[in-house]
């Protein structure tokens, strides 16, 4: 967080949208967010742990997350997030990132980007204990990976296509990447709350 004054409340975060209310407001991608959320589902092992977190006096109760329904991101990362709330038991709530730059602004990438989701962690009476960006590292590698691959394959590939050929070679990724954005998140926050 960029001060030890923030704009996200208590009140401010309850202002945020349940899931239900925020995919019933979702303009586009609905169909790819409800069929993630349908398929993903928390193993035994992880929802012990999210549990586990959940329980401790400094652990996570709140989950605020920043995100945009145009983003891959999010429409990859959200569902996860709200089964991983639903399995912890957290009060999950969502602010459309371009509506809230205020919030934004306090969790950009490297001090800069406006990258989504942003996942932040609160404990139960509000105080900060991090913040997690965007997708898993294992993702962040292998995206870079495929769009170095596209660019060697196809030289003067234009702007449209070589976003239709991100997507499809990611596509094939997001199960994995799903399973590890729970695994590095639980991980953060085990060494947060120890640390």
């Amino acid at each position: 967080m960029a001060s030890n004054t923030s704009v996200v409340t208590p009140q401010r975060f309850d202002e945020g949208f349940t899931y239900a209310d925020y995919m019933a407001q979702v303009n586009v991608n609905k169909d790819r967010m409800d069929g993630f959320y349908e398929n993903f589902k928390v193993t035994a092992e992880n929802e012990a742990s999210l549990k586990e977190l959940a329980a401790n006096s400094d652990g996570p109760t709140k989950m605020l997350v920043l995100g945009e329904d145009w983003c891959g991101d999010v429409v990859r990362g959200l569902p996860v997030l709200a089964r991983m709330a639903e399995a912890a038991g957290w009060d999950m709530r969502i602010f459309p990132r371009d509506q809230h730059h205020d919030i934004m602004n306090e969790f950009l990438k490297e001090g800069q980007w406006m990258s989504i989701p942003t996942v932040v962690f609160y404990t139960s009476d509000h105080r900060y204990i991090l913040h997690w960006i965007e997708r898993p590292e294992v993702a962040e590698k292998e995206s870079k990976e495929i769009e170095e691959a596209i660019r060697e394959e196809n030289p003067g590939i234009n702007d449209q296509d070589f976003g239709r050929e991100r997507r499809a070679r990611m596509a094939s990724k997001a199960e994995a990447w799903q399973q590890a954005t729970v695994e590095e998140i639980i991980g953060k926050l085990q060494q947060g709350i120890a640390g």
